[in-house]
């Protein structure tokens, strides 16, 4: 099992966003789960909305394309709420992120998850706090 962000999994639909590497970690889902922080389906549903309101997706698909994303999904974690409050917020501080990236390095140490994301400055908080990442991101940074 790993842990996704929203990016990375938008990456894997939104073809003017699709990288080589995103598609090497969607290939691992078959065998592997997919771990997420609570509000990931916001994230990702709101990604998909500014896609179709700037005419990158037809706003017809929208729906489809949230449940094939959601479909992806093994665990959402229900302790996301309860860590932003302490763990996440002091991440978020200490590595100058944002409090939504911060929750996936909270899932991932806590839930001790490889972590899969293509923003650099999260994966260089990752590497920072000893959390692992998935094996095709180990270079990317």
């Amino acid at each position: 099992m790993f842990v996704v962000d929203a990016s990375l999994a938008l990456a894997w639909i939104l073809r003017d966003e699709q990288h080589e590497l995103a598609n090497q970690v969607r290939a691992r889902l078959t065998g592997e789960g997919l771990c997420v922080p609570g509000h990931w389906s916001l994230e990702v549903c709101n990604g998909l909305l500014s896609a179709a309101r700037r005419r990158r997706i037809p706003a017809e698909d929208v729906p489809a394309l949230a449940r094939d994303l959601r479909s992806l999904v093994d665990d959402i974690d229900g302790q996301t709420d309860h860590a932003a409050w302490t763990t996440t917020l002091a991440l978020a501080q200490r590595h100058a992120l944002t409090s939504y990236d911060a929750a996936y390095l909270e899932l991932a140490s806590r839930r001790r998850l490889p972590l899969a994301c293509l923003d650099r400055p999260l994966l260089r908080a990752a590497r920072a706090e000893g959390v692992e990442l998935v094996a095709e991101l180990r270079g990317f940074i």
